[in-house]
């Protein structure tokens, strides 16, 4: 059997372009039943997976952030920490980091030149995915780099995710469940719960984010039990939020003080699942007190609830199903008697009626746009949607940045916020870059 190792595989004379590789593969690639296919093509490059410790994540909202402050933590403690997470929001490379730097392009494009003939001569080849292959990748690359942990985002459910490949992680962490990709996970909390359950392995723990539904959390305990794992959810009685604002919260959790950057009492809740979680693993994961205060911290994820320009107040965010909008209700909440303007963009996929009827309330004016990606809802689609859940809408004929620069220099006293789909954050992150 080939392996991906760097002195056993032949390399090619020009490494390929990773971006355009990945991409000639099919972006969701053949329905799968099973974890066949991952663990073949995983077989194929050696299976460098079974070299390498794992937490594992997943959750329809939340588990970015809970990635970013495991991240976090984990480097300050000076573990070699690799972090696979999707989707990308500025860059491709942002997916695979490693002690929170993307890996560098060059590292990226040698490894594809050397696993690349191992992938084209599968037999499963036109089988494959973009996240499949990416995901290939990217353990190849973690096993090279001797990861001490890598932090695992699940891409879509659980238990058919073809991250759920690893075999045992140090611990699973779920955070919160609510109705997302129903047409594939199912279309209730508890077939969805069901689904992230998936990742739940005997033997190690589990940590579920506190305040989930009752009939999700039944769901986590029945499977649980079944496979004799520890499953944890955070106490909040032991927990007192004394400060929640713009800039993040300060609280206390069994006795400790700890404080958020990232805006949102939702955050809180991430940073008590990670903190129980390090509780689990201290024996095979040791981090001080002191890291797990500083990490959690430290952690930001770009369009979650980021603030990106003081005067006048901008908004960015990339929630795109009702609970992550109620997460983005609850901060404009905060903001008290304020008048909010929302630049807003959806993708087809999304039950956009259900997610904007969350803002309406706390939004003054809504500009639907579209051209931010090829799954877009059209703008005047977006607009009828807005109006019949209440809401006022506002199509303009300027590009998105145009739009949104327009708009702070007419309304300076009002929030301005950009929301409804991380493809848009990822648009305007980029043009932002370019400028």
């Amino acid at each position: 059997m080939q392996n991906a190792d760097q002195n056993n595989t032949p390399r090619r004379e020009r490494p390929v372009d990773p971006v355009a590789y990945i991409s000639s593969f099919s972006r969701l690639g053949c329905r799968v039943s099973d974890l066949s296919r991952i663990r073949s093509l995983l077989a194929a490059l050696g299976d460098p997976q079974n070299d390498l410790r794992f937490i594992h994540i997943a959750g329809t909202n939340g588990k970015g952030s809970i990635a970013q402050m495991f991240s976090e933590v984990l480097s300050r403690a000076g573990y070699r920490t690799g972090l696979f997470t999707s989707p990308y929001i500025i860059s491709f490379y942002d997916r695979i980091r490693l002690n929170n730097q993307n890996v560098p392009e060059s590292d990226l494009a040698s490894l594809l030149s050397a696993v690349s003939p191992i992938i084209e001569s599968h037999p499963l080849r036109d089988s494959f995915s973009q996240f499949e292959i990416t995901q290939a990748a990217a353990f190849v690359w973690f096993k090279q780099q001797n990861c001490d942990i890598v932090i695992l985002e699940a891409g879509l459910g659980g238990l058919l995710d073809s991250t759920n490949v690893i075999s045992s992680p140090l611990v699973s962490v779920i955070g919160s469940i609510g109705l997302d990709h129903t047409a594939i996970l199912g279309d209730t909390v508890e077939k969805i719960a069901f689904q992230k359950a998936g990742i739940i392995k005997p033997g190690r723990p589990c940590v579920l984010s506190a305040g989930n539904p009752p009939e999700a959390v039944r769901v986590f305990r029945r499977q649980a039990a079944e496979k004799e794992s520890l499953l944890n959810i955070p106490n909040l009685q032991l927990c007192r939020v004394s400060e929640a604002g713009i800039s993040g919260s300060r609280f206390t959790y069994r006795g400790k003080e700890y404080s958020t950057a990232m805006p949102g009492l939702h955050q809180v809740s991430n940073a008590l699942s990670v903190i129980d979680a390090l509780r689990l693993i201290a024996e095979e994961l040791p981090v001080s007190q002191e890291n797990i205060r500083m990490g959690i911290a430290a952690a930001r994820i770009p369009g979650r609830v980021e603030i990106i320009s003081d005067d006048p107040l901008t908004v960015l965010d990339g929630s795109h199903n009702p609970d992550g909008m109620n997460a983005l209700a609850g901060f404009l909440k905060g903001l008290g008697s304020r008048t909010v303007r929302a630049v807003i963009g959806m993708h087809t996929d999304k039950d956009a009626s259900d997610a904007v009827s969350k803002l309406v309330p706390l939004v003054t004016r809504f500009y639907p746009v579209s051209g931010f990606s090829d799954r877009d809802i059209p703008a005047p689609e977006l607009a009828d949607i807005i109006t019949r859940a209440g809401g006022q809408a506002e199509i303009s004929d300027k590009e998105i940045t145009a739009l949104v620069s327009g708009l702070s220099e007419q309304f300076p006293e009002d929030v301005l916020l950009i929301c409804g789909s991380l493809y848009l954050v990822s648009y305007m992150k980029t043009a932002k870059n370019q400028q």
